[in-house]
């Protein structure tokens, strides 16, 4: 299908969870139009891991075969652009994109991923997603048992140090100055064999984005082979404020048990409203909040 002014549904995104749902809604006869940027957030990973039957493959490649099997479905149609605003109207939706279409739905899926905060520690950015991590289920196997870091200061540094743990038994927690941690959470530490290391971080040394050293402001190297970190983030640009779609605490789109957010009409899928950041739940719940809008769109026609 060529893209058309006036479909079933658009799905804004064409990440994992974005095909997943048009890969879904495709084979439910609806016409679908996904409208993508082309930026996923794990773009610089080179490798996808944990992913049933697609272990190891990278973003790209998982990208280019959910494109190229979507090809069978006549019904679905993708278009490279950013949605630069989007609106409810007596119809559906109106959608505008970067390149100055306008698009309309009976129903959107907001499958736009999430937008990461680097700090501006040299070699983090360069690093992210290849040695500096964020998940050890998508990536801890490659690096387990090796010397490793996490990032982090008070609960959630100590969390996250926990979590690590169980993949090696060298393991520093790089608290980037004075320790927030409570004096039991310290002691935890210790009888871990966890290094609490207070002193500020000057920069992440690695060659070709594999980490190497973390260098410290005190000039002490410290050997890893990769560091954990979790960054802040936000939703990528104001659709979900322009449609007025309530968030959660954590700032993620809030939506019920099968992706419908507070507007009704809109769904989301992905990265952008849950916690578990990995390829197969993306693409679990794209599947599901697109088989929801198709039920919901044969109720709204009886």
């Amino acid at each position: 299908m060529e893209p058309d002014s006036s479909v079933d549904v658009v799905i804004v995104g064409g990440s994992t969870a974005g095909l997943s749902a048009a890969l879904t809604l495709g084979r439910a006869l609806r016409r679908v139009l996904v409208l993508d940027a082309g930026r996923p957030c794990n773009r610089q990973t080179p490798h996808s891991h944990n992913f049933f039957t697609r272990d190891g493959e990278t973003p790209a490649q998982l990208l280019a075969l959910g494109r190229a099997q979507l090809q069978a479905y006549p019904t679905v149609a993708i278009h490279s652009a950013s949605v630069v605003e989007a609106r409810k109207v007596e119809a559906g939706f109106e959608l505008t994109t970067d390149d100055g279409r306008i698009f309309r739905s009976k129903r959107v899926l907001l499958a736009t991923g999430l937008q990461d905060h680097l700090p501006s520690l040299p070699g983090f950015a360069e690093s992210w997603g290849v040695s500096v991590l964020h998940c050890p289920y998508c990536h801890g196997y490659e690096v387990h048992d090796r010397p490793l870091g996490v990032l982090g200061n008070g609960d959630g540094g100590f969390e996250l140090a926990r979590l690590i743990r169980h993949w090696t038994p060298d393991l520093r927690l790089f608290t980037d100055g004075p320790s927030t941690l409570s004096a039991e959470q310290t002691r935890q530490l210790v009888a871990h064999n966890i290094r609490l290391i207070e002193t500020p971080l000057a920069e992440i040394e690695h060659e070709a984005c594999q980490l190497h050293h973390l260098r410290l402001t005190d000039g002490t190297r410290e050997p890893l082979t990769a560091l954990y970190a979790r960054v802040p983030f936000t939703l990528p640009g104001t659709l979900h404020q322009q449609l007025g779609c309530a968030l959660t605490e954590q700032g993620l789109l809030k939506v019920d048990e099968v992706g419908r957010t507070s507007v009704e009409g809109v769904s989301a899928a992905g990265d952008n409203s849950s916690p578990m950041r990995q390829l197969a739940m993306a693409a679990a719940n794209g599947s599901k909040a697109a088989a929801f809008l198709n039920n919901n769109l044969i109720e709204t026609a009886f």
